[in-house]
């Protein structure tokens, strides 16, 4: 009697520290994956603060050691600024808003309606994707010059529309999936029609994903440098071309092109606030099927 009363515990001992020691591991690993995600981040904002002498140290300091703001006036001295970011602004809402309005039709599509060539149009949305953007930039280019759309912000839209749609579409077909047909089913047969129906029922399920396909577009739009370096001339260039007027001939200022990646990233972390929840709601959508 005395043995077995000894040895349960021992046993339960064993099968507690079992989970504690697998979520040690996970909290570990993803404490790895949050420092090596921000400190390029966070090394961006001690660069933008510290003294531009302190930015070309050969040792430098992972702390900072004076903050200063003359950075953030010299990004704006440099250059127009205000001009690209209104411009990246333009491109990336009018990119997002095309990019859901028309890639949630053809997800509808998709996924509700059987049609000859379905599964071609699925795999050629793959496919699209699959296409390095450096390989469509000479084609991009002879088609835009001869539309008239070279130098133009239309053609800059049009371009990256080719590989934003199909991102936008391949996306909000998976939560498309994920919403039972019987919901549209039940609402129709109380009398509601399909159009009625999906704007009732299954557009409100939708929603969280729209707004989680929308951020990434937005961000695809705005960081996109390529194209807007090869189409767009310098006073029409967008925020991320307008980084390179920080490289000269005599060098890179790179505490000022720090200061400017920062000021760059103040519209996606403040679009990111205001959606968050929405977005949160977005990434878990179709985790739970039923």
């Amino acid at each position: 009697m005395s043995t077995a009363t000894v040895s349960g515990p021992r046993k339960n001992t064993k099968s507690r520290s079992g989970p504690r020691k697998s979520r040690l591991g996970w909290n570990l690993l993803g404490l790895f994956v949050f420092v090596t995600a921000g400190f390029p981040v966070y090394w961006m904002l001690n660069t933008a603060f510290k003294p531009a002498k302190d930015a070309i140290d050969p040792d430098p300091s992972l702390l900072p050691t004076a903050i200063t703001f003359t950075n953030f006036g010299r990004a704006l001295d440099i250059a127009d600024f205000w001009g690209p970011v209104g411009r990246s602004l333009i491109v990336s809402l009018t990119v997002v808003v095309i990019g859901v309005v028309v890639g949630m039709l053809a997800a509808l599509a998709i996924s509700r309606f059987a049609f000859r060539g379905r599964k071609v149009v699925i795999v050629g949305i793959l496919a699209v994707q699959m296409v390095p953007l450096v390989a469509m930039i000479i084609p991009v280019f002879l088609l835009l010059n001869d539309l008239g759309q070279y130098d133009r912000l239309t053609g800059l839209i049009i371009t990256y529309l080719t590989f934003i749609l199909p991102f936008t579409v391949w996306t909000l077909r998976g939560f498309i999936v994920n919403i039972p047909r019987e919901l549209e089913e039940a609402a129709m047969v109380d009398g509601c029609s399909r159009t009625t129906a999906f704007i009732r029922v299954v557009f409100p399920l939708l929603a969280p994903g729209m707004v989680a396909t929308s951020v990434y577009g937005f961000i695809q739009a705005w960081n996109e440098y390529l194209y807007a370096l090869m189409l767009m001339s310098q006073q029409n260039q967008t925020a991320t071309v307008w980084l390179g007027n920080f490289t000269t001939k005599h060098g890179t200022e790179y505490a000022p092109m720090m200061a400017g990646s920062t000021m760059m990233a103040v519209p996606i972390v403040v679009l990111f606030l205001l959606v968050q929840r929405k977005m949160a709601a977005g990434l878990t959508a179709g985790a739970v099927k039923g």
